[in-house]
């Protein structure tokens, strides 16, 4: 049986979304940050050294980082179901997709969180990363071109590794610049699955991250 280890508002939101969309069983095991340092808890630790969700189980292993575990899950307990094979004319963008999320998009939204937490005033140093951000969520709208999801082929596993990115650019204020990027959350939220999973894992409040937002 695969076994989650699933935080409170966090990224590993996506990990029980994706079984949900696949139908698989699975079992979870809920982790919760200190309410005061936001930091995930000890419990953590003791399934993988750093101590970080999302975390998986697997015949006798423990898999971390969201890409990878996404991919495992789609190709070794569904088929290949929501991924894209290697021979598909669209595998090399489904893979770029698949990466970005994490790679490109959200190292900038995080800095953007921890100079609200530090009380950083180097500007220059923010107004940077407010540039390389705003000009990541206009690729991404540009990108999606007013479609229901990031590939041309359908709805797949980097759709559910970027919409969790944008809800945590969102509850950032990232988002007021782009109404299609927010109209596309919400039918992400409206997924079925996606509501089967906050009702399996908890309910998510990234509220919690909203440090210096107006």
């Amino acid at each position: 049986m695969l076994r989650i280890h699933h935080l409170n508002n966090s990224r590993s939101q996506r990990v029980l979304w994706l079984c949900e969309e696949l139908g698989i069983e699975y079992d979870v095991v809920k982790h919760f940050r200190d309410p005061e340092t936001m930091r995930a808890p000890q419990s953590l630790a003791a399934v993988h050294p750093l101590g970080k969700s999302p975390a998986i189980e697997h015949h006798g292993h423990v898999i971390v980082e969201s890409e990878a575990i996404l991919e495992y899950i789609c190709n070794v307990c569904a088929g290949g179901r929501l991924s894209r094979a290697s021979g598909a004319s669209d595998y090399g963008e489904y893979l770029a997709w698949l990466a970005y999320a994490e790679g490109t998009l959200f190292p900038g939204i995080v800095v953007d969180l921890v100079s609200a937490w530090t009380g950083g005033e180097n500007e220059a140093f923010k107004g940077f990363f407010d540039s390389e951000i705003d000009n990541n969520l206009a690729y991404v709208q540009t990108s999606l071109g007013g479609r229901d999801s990031l590939l041309a082929s359908g709805f797949c596993a980097a759709d559910i590794n970027l919409a969790w990115t944008l809800e945590f650019a969102e509850c950032r204020g990232r988002l007021r610049k782009f109404p299609a990027l927010t109209a596309w959350v919400r039918k992400m939220r409206a997924r079925p699955a996606y509501m089967r999973a906050l009702e399996r894992g908890g309910p998510q409040d990234l509220s919690v991250f909203a440090a210096g937002v107006a």
